[in-house]
């Protein structure tokens, strides 16, 4: 399937491709690492630097928010020079992906490595985490952008999505600023991203300050690992389900699941249950999907509305992508320095089995209450969120049109016959 393989340049309307189980998978495959690397740093990278590396949890919030905003400042970078890349025999993006592969590896091994000296070690991490952050963007931008070259069809882009987590000729390459300008101006846009923002910064406080929570205010501690490994295993399982749920209900619907996590949350934070615990984790990483899965399932659909709106501009499918990361990214890195340096305020000692009963209601606030009210905000601005399954189907056949025209246009064109009526 040549549409499918690679970021190929845009081909006649009528050519809408099926995509294979196969192709699917592969895309799916090209992405599992980079989503691993960051599950593992996104659950245990706090707990480490505290627990293991011994910094303080003051120097372990600006590793992480400083970390976290280097990768948000890498977005807008890689999209603007992504969107000026030339095409390539192997594409436009794939180019970008294969290049910062070996380093974000080596950079994500140093990220975990104990080093002899003591004094800088919070410049260590600091330097290695940075690296790890502005490389995986540099993979993800690209990646996530090539949803939209994917196929034409929107069925086919959610299920690749769902399997992992088009391109219309048009008349000129809009410019990145100006691009940037017309995203931000763009009403489906924004209300998507500032609801995700803070769905996506409640689910980062989830899952970092979990294995703390777990350790020190559950006496759950010798079951953390198995616990992060329910979460992901459901996570990864459910993919398929929340698939078919957006498909018959709608992507706004199936948003809701999201929200399951919270009752679950509170009941473990009263009642830190061993078996309570394990079912918080089963609840969690299904709602952790919906929450992975539905924005990058969303993001083609406002990029269609778009290109709907502006029929004559072109290359802005990285300029979506790549700024909807760089404002999450931030959002998180700015929670995720905020918590931790609550843990410091209230007298968070590395390296000690029993902390203070403050540290325990901290983590209790962090795992619960504040991810609660993130979540709830979150979905009251999706309800505002104009795309529904029925625009969608016109977006769909609007763009039909908009491609039979084109093409008609340079059939004469061809022919040397004159387009002007």
């Amino acid at each position: 399937m040549a549409g499918a393989g690679r970021d190929a340049p845009p081909r006649p309307a009528e050519q809408e491709y099926r995509l294979s189980v196969c192709s699917k998978l592969c895309y799916a495959i090209g992405g599992a690492p980079n989503q691993v690397a960051g599950s593992a740093a996104a659950f245990f990278l706090q707990i480490y630097l505290l627990d293991i590396a011994h910094i303080t949890p003051f120097h372990a919030s600006l590793v992480l928010f400083i970390g976290r905003a280097s990768g948000a400042v890498t977005d807008p970078v890689a999209g603007f020079f992504i969107s000026k890349s030339r095409w390539t025999k192997i594409g436009r993006l794939m180019p970008w992906m294969l290049a910062c592969t070996p380093f974000t590896v080596v950079s994500y091994f140093f990220m975990w490595y104990l080093p002899p000296f003591v004094a800088g070690r919070v410049a260590w991490y600091l330097t290695f985490y940075c690296l790890f952050q502005a490389l995986t963007t540099l993979f993800q931008v690209p990646y996530s952008a090539l949803t939209m070259f994917l196929s034409t069809d929107q069925k086919e882009r959610d299920s690749a999505t769902a399997y992992h987590p088009y391109a219309l000729t048009s008349d000129r390459a809009i410019p990145f600023c100006k691009g940037l300008q017309l995203t931000m101006k763009h009403g489906p846009y924004v209300k998507l991203t500032a609801s995700f923002l803070l769905i996506s910064t409640a689910v980062q406080l989830e899952q970092s300050n979990f294995v703390l929570f777990c350790t020190h205010a559950a006496d759950l501690h010798n079951h953390f690992q198995y616990l992060v490994v329910t979460i992901l295993v459901s996570a990864a399982v459910s993919i398929p389900f929340w698939q078919k749920i957006l498909q018959r209900f709608g992507k706004k619907c199936a948003a809701c699941g999201i929200s399951w996590m919270i009752p679950f949350a509170v009941m473990l934070v009263t009642i830190p249950d061993l078996i309570l615990a394990y079912f918080v984790a089963f609840v969690s990483g299904l709602s952790i999907a919906a929450s992975l899965l539905l924005p990058w399932s969303m993001l083609p659909d406002v990029v269609d509305n778009f290109r709907l709106q502006n029929p004559h501009r072109k290359g802005h499918e990285t300029i979506f992508y790549s700024s909807y990361v760089f404002f999450t990214k931030m959002s998180t890195g700015i929670g995720l320095g905020i918590s931790a340096a609550g843990l410091e305020f209230t007298g968070y000692k590395p390296g000690i089995c029993k902390q203070s009963s403050d540290v325990i209601l901290t983590l209790k606030i962090l795992i619960g209450a504040v991810p609660a009210i993130l979540i709830i905000v979150g979905l009251f601005i999706l309800l505002f969120y104009p795309i529904t399954e029925e625009s969608r189907k016109e977006t769909k056949l609007a763009l039909e049109v908009l491609r039979r025209n084109h093409k008609s246009t340079e059939n004469l064109d061809e022919h040397g016959e004159d387009t002007l009526v």
